[in-house]
């Protein structure tokens, strides 16, 4: 999760919302690891997990990242949370919890539902204080 965090600072200073996220080998090596570059990008759909897991499929080969892991600072969103699916990732790690846009324990709970082929394994609030407070001073700032 350090290196999420990192990667969420790093958004943060190039003006991006500060999420961070890794994708980890059955191995526990770093397959890839982004920040949110949606205005970077000007493409809505450059969350961090995505781009990360564009980047760890893109290094294996594969559209499947079977027994992977993917650390990420906030609860994914539906987009990422289907791509999560869809990429068969193996457990997922998440730091803060996000009660507005958040599709894993909040809304769609989308791995709950009867559309979602494949749920990770799904563990939550790892670093939850500091990827909370990274968000909020970034909006803080903001308003």
């Amino acid at each position: 999760m350090a290196l999420a965090l990192a990667e969420a600072r790093d958004a943060r200073d190039r003006g991006e919302v500060p999420i961070g996220a890794v994708v980890v080998s059955p191995d526990g090596d770093v397959l890839a690891r982004a920040g949110n570059r949606t205005l970077a990008l000007s493409d809505p759909t450059a969350h961090a997990e995505l781009l990360a897991i564009r980047e760890a499929c893109a290094r294996i080969g594969s559209e499947r990242l079977t027994d992977c892991d993917l650390y990420v600072t906030l609860e994914p969103c539906a987009m990422c949370a289907a791509a999560i699916s869809f990429a068969r990732i193996r457990r997922l790690y998440f730091g803060a919890s996000d009660p507005k846009g958040g599709a894993v324990e909040h809304g769609p709970r989308f791995f709950s539902q009867a559309a979602c082929h494949h749920a990770p394994e799904v563990i939550g609030g790892l670093d939850e204080s500091e990827a909370a407070a990274l968000l909020k001073a970034f909006f803080a700032c903001r308003r």
